[in-house]
C-alpha cells in the first residue's frame, strides 16, 4: 500500500532525543508526537506526504538502504519536473541548490514500514520558521513551486509518483478475469494495481 495525502497544519515530533527543543513557536498549530525516526517537522496543505506500507522481505531488511530508496524515488520524481535534486550527506532527505525539499522519517514494526516522506510542493517554506526542521535552520527549507516559479498540479504529481512506483501496465492481451491483481491504496481510495 502507498498512501499519498496532504495534512492540515501540524507539527510532528519524531523519536530523536530532545527533538522538542527544536519547536520554536508553534503559534497554535497542533504538536503531535509520532513513532517515526527523526526530529521535528511541519506539515501543511500543498505538501505531498507519502506513507509506503511495505513488508520488507528478509533480503531487503536494510533500513539505511530503504531510506536511500525513498530518496531515489523522490529524486526521480523531481527529475520529471526538471529539478536536479540530490542527497546531502550526512542528512537524510532530498535537496536542490542548498534547499531541503523533502524530509524522510520512518518506523518499522515486524518489518512493516510506517511513516515515510514529506515533499514540499506548493506549501510555503516560510512556515517552517515555527521550528528547526530536522534540527536545521528553517531557512534551508524550499519547495518545488518556489524553484519552478509557479504552483504544481498536486494531483498530477501524485499520478506521476504512482507511475514511478508501479509503472502502467502494457495493454491487456488476456481477459480481465484471467489477470491477478492486488489492492493498492492511493488518496484513501482502493485501486487495483498489477501484482
Amino acid at each position: 500500500h502507498f498512501l499519498l495525502v496532504e495534512h492540515p497544519p501540524v507539527i510532528t515530533v519524531g523519536r530523536k532525543r530532545n527533538a522538542r527543543r527544536n519547536i520554536l513557536d508553534p503559534g497554535g498549530i497542533p504538536v503531535i508526537e509520532v513513532e517515526r525516526g527523526g526530529d521535528v517537522t511541519y506539515h501543511a496543505p500543498g505538501q505531498l506526504v507519502g506513507y509506503p506500507i511495505l513488508l520488507l522481505e528478509p533480503d531487503s531488511r536494510d533500513l539505511h538502504r530503504y531510506l536511500r530508496d525513498l530518496e531515489d524515488l523522490l529524486i526521480r520524481l523531481l527529475a520529471r519536473y526538471g529539478i536536479g535534486a540530490e542527497r546531502n550527506p550526512p542528512y537524510t532527505g532530498v535537496w536542490h541548490g542548498g534547499r531541503k525539499l523533502a524530509s524522510i522519517g520512518v518506523a518499522v514494526h515486524a518489518w512493516v514500514t510506517l511513516h515515510g516522506f514529506a515533499l514540499n510542493v506548493n506549501n510555503d517554506p516560510a512556515e517552517f520558521a515555527r521550528i528547526q526542521p530536522c534540527g536545521l535552520p528553517a531557512e534551508v527549507m524550499g519547495s518545488v513551486a518556489q524553484i519552478l516559479g509557479h504552483p504544481v498540479d498536486l494531483a498530477g504529481m501524485k499520478k506521476t509518483l504512482r507511475d514511478l512506483v508501479s509503472p502502467p501496465s502494457p495493454p491487456r492481451t488476456t481477459r480481465p478475469e484471467e489477470t491477478q491483481a492486488s489492492p493498492c491504496h492511493l488518496d484513501g481510495k482502493l485501486l487495483d494495481s498489477p501484482s
